[in-house]
């Protein structure tokens, strides 16, 4: 059944765009059919890689105000592949795509620098976001819905590692919209028994990772940066420690909790099990990337001080295991920034990216 879809706005509070008119074949409904949100980001899209590689059918609703066309474009003409530009905020065409399929993974999300500068935005769409979502998958009989949340839900480490039952007490208002779409997600499976999983993934890092605007991240800032010959900054003393994973095995975990049956109403750390200063991640990437040097600034507001997953429950029930050590993955990633336009990037890395 082919549906079309007008739109003429952006849902999300942004500016107002030219009306865009798309058709796709909805295909019919079967029980591998995923829907991913936010499945042009970093992590989504190679959620969308590994979801494909297992032979499900995906279809993809992003708005592309941290998204990015070049990091799906390869599944171009692929049949099992549909690519819909919107925001999960627009109630029609949510339910509307919907309709076609069996599972939904919730990767929408605006960010922590973000929520800084726009902590209204921020919320809209973290935490009513996902209270749409569960809301339209309900009302159209999904079958098992995965909120992607975040270790931010847990703040500062009080006890390591960080186990599920860790004291949630976030320091931003992304953390807080996170912890808010979880207990969201967790209401809806204890009062309806509707079919929710939530999965915490700690940091994450690799190719297609945000470097740019509020979106950036430390690894990815600091690889343009140095590839630039230009200073990593490192806000603080460099002291902060956090729990590093290769983005190829936080989408596995995710692809696997969409798979498995056994995890309906539960809440899934996904982590490597180690945890790194951030001082020495930067002297790391000055030796890959072969030159730079280092640049203390003050802290950053509402930065946690140490992240450090316990991923056990993940091994237990879906038997995850991250394959790439950090420093592969950490090589494998400049090698993959140098191999972009590293001059044009360098344009958009913000530095300070909350103010």
């Amino acid at each position: 059944m082919a549906i079309q879809y007008e739109r003429s706005r952006a849902a999300t509070g942004t500016a107002d765009r030219s009306i865009e008119r798309m058709q796709f074949d909805m295909g019919e409904r079967g029980i591998n059919h995923v829907l991913v949100t936010g499945g042009a980001g970093f992590i989504g899209s190679h959620v969308v890689d590994r979801l494909l590689e297992t032979g499900c059918r995906v279809t993809v609703i992003d708005n592309l105000a941290n998204g990015r066309m070049s990091n799906i474009r390869h599944h171009s003409g692929n049949s099992a592949f549909q690519f819909v530009r919107g925001s999960i905020l627009n109630r029609r065409l949510v339910g509307e795509l919907m309709q076609a399929c069996d599972r939904v993974i919730n990767m929408a999300t605006l960010g922590v620098r973000h929520s800084i500068r726009y902590p209204f935005q921020n919320h809209r769409l973290n935490a009513e976001g996902a209270l749409l979502l569960l809301e339209a998958a309900r009302e159209h009989g999904i079958k098992k819905f995965i909120q992607i949340s975040s270790s931010e839900v847990y703040g500062t480490a009080v006890q390591v590692p960080q186990n599920e039952n860790h004291r949630t007490f976030p320091h931003t208002i992304y953390g807080a919209s996170k912890l808010a779409g979880d207990t969201y997600t967790r209401a809806c499976w204890s009062t309806y028994r509707f079919p929710t999983v939530i999965v915490r993934p700690f940091n994450t890092f690799g190719p297609r990772s945000h470097y740019e605007g509020d979106a950036g991240e430390f690894i990815p800032k600091s690889i343009v940066r140095a590839l630039n010959g230009l200073p990593i900054l490192i806000f603080g003393d460099g002291k902060q420690t956090r729990d590093l994973s290769y983005v190829t095995d936080i989408a596995d975990g995710i692809v696997r909790v969409c798979e498995s049956g056994d995890v309906i109403g539960e809440t899934i750390n996904l982590g490597c099990g180690n945890e790194y200063k951030i001082i020495d991640i930067a002297r790391k990437i000055l030796k890959l990337a072969g030159s730079g040097t280092i640049e203390f600034q003050e802290k950053r507001p509402g930065d946690v001080t140490r992240l450090f997953a316990d991923a056990s429950h993940a091994r237990e029930c879906i038997g995850y295991r991250p394959r790439v050590d950090f420093d592969e993955g950490l090589k494998r990633t400049v090698e993959w920034f140098r191999s972009q336009n590293v001059r044009a990037m360098i344009r958009k890395e913000t530095g300070r990216n909350w103010e």
